[in-house]
Parts: structure tokens; C-alpha cells; sequence
């Protein structure tokens, strides 16, 4: 149980704000019209259906990578996906909560 509760960002409080003014990268998951409409500053836009094809990506970013969306669902699976391929990231849950 415990797995998916940090998978899903339910895990031991982290201070994002010290995260982020310390270099973090923010990976905003939602769609590119979403990311649009407002996102957090300095984050970038990789929409979570294109994780998998980014993830050699995502690895040459500088770590910790925090990642965001509208609720915390997607970002959810991200943080999965991205964790699964040996890179320190967290799951913010929505973009408002980092912003």
C-alpha cells in the first residue's frame, strides 16, 4: 500500500517551494490547450501520453523533477512512469498547488 500511496503523491510532505528554488524541474502533464490556459512559472510542457517516447529526455533534466496537472491523477502515472526509469521526481498533484 505503501508504494501506491508515493506514486500517487500521498507519501511522506515535501517542500516544493525548496524543491523548486533549488533548480527543480517542473514537467507540467497536461495538454498542450491546458498548459495555455495557465501553468506554473518556469515549467515545461510534456503532456503525459508522451512520457514513454520523452523519458531519455526527462533523464538529462536536472533532478529533482516535480510533475503537475490539473487534479493529480496524471501526474500520478507520470510520476510512475518517470520513477520506473531511475529519476528522483515528485508528484505535486494540481499545477495550482506549485504556482
Amino acid at each position: 500500500m505503501n508504494f501506491l500511496k508515493n506514486i500517487f503523491g500521498f507519501g511522506p510532505k515535501v517542500d516544493y517551494a525548496d524543491l523548486i528554488i533549488n533548480g527543480a524541474t517542473i514537467i507540467d502533464v497536461r495538454s498542450p490547450a491546458e498548459f495555455k490556459s495557465g501553468n506554473p512559472a518556469n515549467s515545461i510542457n510534456i503532456p503525459l501520453d508522451q512520457i514513454p517516447a520523452k523519458i531519455n529526455k526527462i533523464k538529462k533534466m536536472k533532478e529533482p523533477i516535480i510533475v503537475c496537472c490539473a487534479s493529480g491523477m496524471r501526474s500520478g502515472r507520470a510520476k510512475g512512469m518517470i520513477a520506473q526509469a531511475g529519476v528522483e521526481v515528485h508528484n505535486a498533484g494540481s499545477w495550482k498547488s506549485i504556482s
